[in-house]
Formats: structure tokens, C-alpha cells, sequence
């Protein structure tokens, strides 16, 4: 969860102004002027939300710029910051091996090493995000920030870990993913977090990352997508959150390579203002119209032009005329297999089939 006050107790890995084991060529230079709203000045909690838009290895100034954040939001401030920077000799970090899905492996059980290896990244806690997520991103992209992520091993946040748990779940096609964001008030504070839900062989769970265990991954044992999100909102409800909004996403296509990108908020409910049970109703139905997206079939999925009442696909087709109505209308003629498709046209083949003169290149198309 995005936002929180507590304590920075861990920083990337031994990566200096010129340190560093990426491949990363994404490198962006990053203004020090007031835009006004930019991602790296927002706030989310009353704490200042920085992100890392220089790529790998940071740039002098992104790293100068963490240690100075870290001195001003840490009980120990300026004397841990030293103690760490000015050490002779620290130890080496841990770079955990990315899991491996195995045939004997069940659906649980992967979704259970997946959230094991985010764990062991661990919580990035510097206030300092090291890897630019971009939600307007296609999810080509977004694959190739996952995969720098799964090089470099270093501390991440909810967000990237959203994108961790996409990446490593695209070899299962059975396994439905979308996201789902919250937003909570503490203290006079807003917060946000964004966790991702997990759908497979009619149960709900979800992976993700925070400093909270309860607001992070959930085990695939809900029946309904309503009884994960009251989940949710009882586990905030545990640290004195309430819940003022929630908003779920589509399901994210398994293609890798897509250049569709990720829909965030396709449902927006703020459940600060409704009742359990009207949650209920908009959160079953509109998981249901996710899940007949799934058994819709697959011409549907694809930017087929439709035929809109009254016009014909066919630039050359003129009025019917009255005798190719008759035609239209004869029920009692027999069909073949072509017509029943629906893409045969009767005033196509009233013409001779020998007659290729007069055949225009639509027509012929829809002979072959």
C-alpha cells in the first residue's frame, strides 16, 4: 500500500551513481521543476511518492534524491543514512531464483510460488519506486519492465508487483487475472493500493504486495468476487482504514507481445456510500459479464466491421430491386450450406456463374 508513513528499513542493493548490472537502455532525464502534479511530486498519504525515471543504473541525481528521502521519513534519519553509506564492508544482498511452473504443480500452488518470490524481493520501503510503471502503458511494455525486474531483484511496491504477478502467470490460460485498486482514509489522509485479482476454476484469490500481510495476496477460496473485496475491506477495516472507493479492471489478455493495454477502472464503486448489499449485486453482476467475455467465441474478440440495418457491407450494391426481394423473402427455396452461414448473397449469385465479366471483386470473394 502506497501512502504510509512508516519506516524506510531498506535500501537497493549496492548500486552507486555508476553501479549496477541492468541492460536497461530506458534511460529518461528527470526534471527538478514544479509541473505541478507530476508522479514524482504527488503525494499519497501525506508522504511524497517518488519514482525512478532514470532507468538502471540510477543517476546521481535519483540516488542522492532517495538517500535525502530516506533521512527525512526514518526514526534514525541522517546517522542511518551514514551508517549504511559510510560502511567499509555490507553484506551481499540475496538474489532469489524466479519460480518455475512443474507439471505436478497445482493452480494454488503457483500462485503460491509466485507470491513466495515477491516476498523475497521484499517491500521497498526507501519511498522511492524503482521501476516506472506507466498505467497507459500497452502490456507489451509493461512485460518488459516485469522481466527487468526479475534481472535486477531489487525491493518492489504494490504497483509493480500487479505487473510481477501478471508476467509470471502468462503460461497459465486458466488463470484469469485483473486489477483491483483501492483507495482508503486514515488520519485525514487518502491512501492508495492496487492488488491483483485472480480468477480460476470458480474461486477468487489475489497476489500482490504491501506493508500490511492482510492487504496483500488472498488464497483462491472465494466464491465470489464480493467475498474477496469484503475481505479486503475487513482487513482495513483491522488497521483503522476505511474504504472509500474500489475499482476493478477487465481480465488482462495472456498475449505477452499485445499492444493492448491494461484496463484499470472499468468498475468504480464507491462503496463508502452504498450499502453491503448493493455492493454485492453490481460486484456479482459485473463479474458474471466478465466471465461470459470468456465463452463468447473467438470472431467476437476480433474488429469484424458490422452490418448496421438498412446498409450493406458492399461499396457497389445498389437498392434491391423489387424482383431480388421476392428472391429474399422466398422461404421455400432451399438454402445450401453457404447461405446458412449468413454470408451468402442472393443477388451475387442470381448472376451466371459463367459470366466472371460481371462479377465485381467483393462478389467474387464471397463465391470462393
Amino acid at each position: 500500500m502506497t501512502g504510509s508513513t512508516s519506516s524506510a528499513s531498506r535500501s537497493s542493493h549496492s548500486k552507486g551513481e555508476k553501479g549496477g548490472r541492468s541492460r536497461s537502455t530506458h534511460a529518461r532525464p528527470i526534471s527538478t521543476a514544479n509541473n505541478g502534479g507530476s508522479e514524482e511530486e504527488d503525494k499519497d498519504g501525506g508522504v511524497l511518492f517518488l519514482v525512478n525515471k532514470s532507468g538502471f543504473p540510477l543517476d546521481g541525481q535519483t540516488w542522492e534524491r532517495m538517500w535525502g528521502h530516506v533521512a527525512k521519513v526514518h526514526p534514525a534519519g541522517r546517522e542511518m543514512v551514514a551508517a549504511i553509506r559510510n560502511a567499509d564492508c555490507l553484506p551481499k544482498p540475496s538474489v532469489p531464483a524466479v519460480p518455475n511452473y512443474k507439471a505436478s504443480m497445482t493452480i494454488p500452488e503457483w500462485l503460491q510460488a509466485i507470491q513466495n518470490y515477491m516476498k523475497m524481493l521484499q517491500y521497498n520501503h526507501t519511498g522511492t519506486q524503482f521501476f516506472e510503471i506507466r498505467k497507459s502503458r500497452p502490456l507489451s511494455g509493461l512485460m518488459e519492465t516485469a522481466r527487468e525486474m526479475t534481472r535486477e531483484s531489487l525491493p518492489i511496491k504494490c504497483l509493480e508487483a500487479v505487473i510481477l504477478g501478471i508476467y509470471l502467470t502468462n503460461g497459465q490460460p486458466s488463470v484469469e487475472r485483473f486489477p483491483i485498486s483501492f483507495k482508503s482514509h486514515f488520519s485525514g489522509n487518502n491512501f492508495h493500493h492496487v492488488v491483483l485479482g485472480i480468477y480460476c476454476n470458480g474461486r477468487y484469490g489475489s497476489l500482490g504486495m504491501s506493508r500490511r500481510s492482510e492487504l496483500m495476496d488472498k488464497p483462491l477460496i472465494y466464491r465470489t468476487l464480493s467475498d474477496l473485496i469484503f475481505e479486503f475491506e475487513d482487513s482495513y477495516k483491522k488497521h483503522l482504514h476505511s474504504v472509500k472507493k474500489v475499482k476493478i479492471g477487465l481480465y488482462v489478455p495472456h498475449e505477452p507481445h499485445s499492444f493492448q493495454p491494461i484496463e484499470w477502472k472499468q468498475l468504480v464503486l464507491n462503496v463508502s456510500k452504498m450499502m453491503r448489499s448493493e455492493i454485492r449485486k453490481e460486484l456479482e453482476k459485473y463479474a458474471r459479464d466478465m466471465r461470459m467475455k470468456i465463452l463468447k467465441p473467438a470472431s467476437a474478440h476480433s474488429p469484424v466491421k458490422q452490418r448496421s440495418r438498412g446498409k450493406s457491407l458492399s461499396p457497389r450494391r445498389r437498392q434491391a430491386s423489387p424482383q431480388r426481394r421476392v428472391c429474399r423473402r422466398d422461404k421455400s427455396r432451399h438454402l445450401d450450406p453457404i447461405e446458412l452461414t449468413g454470408i451468402f448473397r442472393p443477388a451475387v449469385m442470381d448472376k451466371k456463374v459463367g459470366d466472371f465479366s460481371t462479377l465485381n471483386e467483393v462478389g467474387y470473394q464471397l463465391r470462393i
